[in-house]
Order: structure tokens, then sequence, then C-alpha cells
């Protein structure tokens, strides 16, 4: 299995899928990505969790997000698993699932974990940039499902912090203050990247008003 770390170049990939042949990185283009894992079609943690990601289309639209699913079963099973969940989840699939038979991309991005399982893949999340570069990975037990709360909350901080040089506190949600990072000391440089000010509990934690809001 690969390992593979933040900021790596993510491997690309030609793989089967729910709507016909995918080339990764010609498919992700220039958004960013969120590709997660799934043990089996037809199982409900699985079922209720991509009925999510459906509703929040919309959402990921927004951020210029683009979802995709895997799971090692065939595309006639994706394809036939997907009208269960539009029929379950009162939503509508738009997004691919991989149909990883070989289990090629769960070798690539060491989705099989074996005290899990030596055969599924567990509940791996990984987001992408627009360059290819991995940003974020959440690994999930196979019987927890996902918070996509949190999926959304991560896309929008890693956006913020890629715009505006700033970094993110603890359960920070888009137009909370952000914190400017300790590597940036001169004041002038400060004062000009962030007009409206800062508070400063300790000289390493300044909070500033997030910028663009």
């Amino acid at each position: 299995m690969s390992k593979i770390h933040l900021g790596d170049t993510v491997p690309d990939f030609e793989q089967d899928s729910s709507i016909g042949t995918i080339r990764f990185h010609e498919w992700a283009d220039d958004s960013w990505v969120v590709l997660f894992s799934h043990p089996a079609d037809f199982t409900p943690v699985c079922t209720t969790e991509l009925g999510l990601t459906g509703k929040l289309q919309g959402e990921f639209e927004k951020r210029n997000v683009k979802a995709i699913a895997l799971s090692v079963d065939d595309a006639d099973s994706h394809r036939a698993w997907t009208k269960d969940i539009e029929d379950t989840q009162n939503t509508v699939v738009k997004f691919p699932i991989i149909a990883d038979r070989d289990k090629k991309v769960a070798g690539l991005y060491d989705m099989i974990h074996p005290n899990q399982s030596g055969t599924a893949t567990v509940r791996s999340v990984f987001i992408i940039d627009p360059d290819k570069k991995l940003r974020l990975t959440l690994t999930y037990p196979l019987s927890i499902g996902r918070n996509f709360d949190e999926i959304l909350r991560v896309i929008d901080a890693l956006q913020v912090s890629d715009k505006y040089g700033v970094a993110t506190p603890g359960n920070w949600k888009n137009g909370d203050d952000v914190i400017i990072p300790p590597a940036l000391q001169d004041e002038a440089q400060i004062k000009a990247k962030f007009p409206q000010g800062y508070r400063a509990p300790r000289p390493y934690l300044r909070f500033t008003p997030q910028p663009g809001k």
C-alpha cells in the first residue's frame, strides 16, 4: 500500500465509475475535490452519507468543490445503489462513484486497513486542492458515519487560509475571527494586510476579523 502525506500530489488514476471511465486529474480539473471511500454498496451508513452528499451539492458547488465516492463494487451495482439512495434519502446523486473492483485506487490511497477489513475500504476522506495537493485526510471506522458539516468547515478554513495567509482557531466557522500567523511580525505589513486591526491576548496569539467579511 502506498502512503500519501499532506502536501503530496495525489496519485492520478483511470478507473470505471457510475458515469463511465474517469481519469482522475483530468476529471478534477481546477476544482477542489472531496474523495471519500465506502466499504460496500447497499450498506446503511454509506447510503445516508451519499444522500447527504447529494443534498449538499449546492454547498460544494459554491466552494468550487467536486465530490467523488468510491467502493470496491462494480459500476452496475453503483448505478442500482444510486436509485436506492435517491429513493430513501430524498435527494439526487449527481456525483460519480468509482468502481474500484481491482482495488487499484484503494491501494494508491491506502484505503484498506486490515484490522478493520481485508477487503473493504474504510471510511476515508481526502480533501484535494486545485493543484492536486492533498490538504486533509480523515479516517473513520466502518461503523461510524462521517460529519459533513466538518468537511464543509475544513474546506472553508483551507480556502480562507490560502487566500489571506491566516490560520483558524479551534471550532472556527466561516465568519469567525482568524489568527495572524506567528511568522508575520512586521507591524507595517500586518496593518496593510489586516486593516481592521487585531487583539493580542499574548504576543504569539493575535486575532483579527476574517478578511473579506
